[in-house]
């Protein structure tokens, strides 16, 4: 017990330094006019604003924001991936009049570091990533917020949530080893023995054969063929960091029986009956937040942020039927664990090499390859 609790408290320690090394904004100044009638426009990336996730969740923050506040709003869709197309992207943007660019993934990370100099009279929201020119230094001008989530946090409750209800036989299917991804399967995992070890579950094994990722985030025939595979092979519940490829692992679920999926990024229980929960960001909430800024001219750029349990911008939905398909986890037991993980009683593990600490830390053998799949 004295040896979980360490490894929490060096978890907690560890997360706390990451943020304070990227929280403190540098000294800059902004002359930007006064921004009441900026326009908001929203840049895409490997998605679309309907891929059910990411895409989705940022763009309807803004909708939701700009509609009630009386804002243009628009989003463009690159003509190819790639930073100069992000690039071109945010300029067409920009000769249209739009003054504030949302850009979701680290993918604009390049892109938002040439943009936020070249178009200095411009707000810059970046979600999930830190602009640098290519060296991963991060180089955030005065301009620009980067906003980070502990994904690894709302993975964890996922993998507890399951575990606790009873599986013990669980998937974790991610889109592509992109940073956020590869946390939300960290999390999971961890969440997944964290409950096993509350439940004295001494067997319990994430084996590393139903850990993967599926290369790109859209629907595909052969991603629903690899979740009936791992789901005919005794798999009873797979988290889907996915996108709309995880549209392809509920279609899977849906042609067997007693079948789950844990979703992503958004509620996603009303894509499928198969979906259980959802581990969510509070992704519209964030972008909203920046933007009232913004337009209150409180906004402070040159930083990031990163959001977690703390601030109550990751977890599972608690709506009044949230927990309607569980038999035995119970809204009560969720309150428990996430309290704890906001006060940092309880550690999630972050990335690979600290799962595979968390794991040991709680008295189980490390499943052989499963930290390799988690690096993707």
């Amino acid at each position: 017990m004295k040896k979980l609790f360490l490894m929490a408290a060096l978890l907690l320690l560890s997360f706390t330094l990451l943020a304070c090394e990227v929280t403190d904004p540098p000294d800059q100044d902004m002359n930007i006019e006064d921004p009441t009638n900026f326009k908001i426009a929203m840049i895409t990336d490997v998605g679309d604003i309907d891929d059910k996730s990411f895409n989705q969740g940022t763009w309807e923050g803004i909708v939701e924001y700009a509609i009630e506040h009386g804002k243009d709003h628009e989003y463009f869709k690159p003509s190819q991936l790639g930073t100069a197309d992000y690039v071109d992207a945010i300029d067409l943007a920009v000769s249209q009049g739009y003054r504030i660019i949302v850009t979701p993934g680290f993918l604009f990370e390049e892109a938002i570091w040439q943009a936020q100099s070249k178009h200095p009279n411009v707000f810059f929201i970046l979600i999930d990533g830190a602009p640098h020119p290519g060296n991963w230094s991060p180089d955030i001008a005065a301009n620009t917020l980067s906003i980070f989530f502990d994904e690894h946090e709302s993975g964890f409750l996922g993998g507890y949530a399951a575990v606790k209800e009873g599986f013990t036989e669980l998937g974790f299917l991610g889109g592509m080893a992109v940073p956020a991804v590869v946390r939300f399967g960290v999390g999971f995992v961890g969440g997944a023995y964290y409950a096993a070890y509350e439940m004295g579950l001494e067997n319990f094994v994430f084996s590393a054969d139903y850990y993967d990722y599926l290369g790109d985030f859209g629907p595909s025939d052969e991603h629903k063929t690899k979740a009936l595979g791992w789901y005919n092979a005794g798999v009873e519940i797979i988290h889907a960091a996915a996108g709309g490829a995880g549209n392809s692992v509920m279609s899977a679920a849906e042609d067997l029986t007693d079948k789950w999926v844990v979703g992503v990024d958004i509620d996603q229980s009303i894509e499928s009956d198969t979906v259980i929960t959802s581990a969510l960001k509070g992704l519209a909430v964030a972008v909203q937040t920046a933007l009232a800024d913004i337009y209150a001219q409180a906004f402070v750029g040159g930083r990031s942020i990163v959001l977690g349990a703390a601030e109550d911008a990751v977890g599972l939905p608690t709506e009044v039927d949230s927990f309607d398909l569980f038999l035995n986890f119970t809204s009560a037991h969720y309150d428990v664990i996430f309290k704890k993980l906001a006060a940092g009683v309880v550690g999630a593990p972050i990335s690979p090499d600290q799962l595979e600490k968390y794991i040991e830390a709680l008295g189980y053998e490390v499943p052989a390859g499963l930290i390799d799949k988690a690096r993707g």
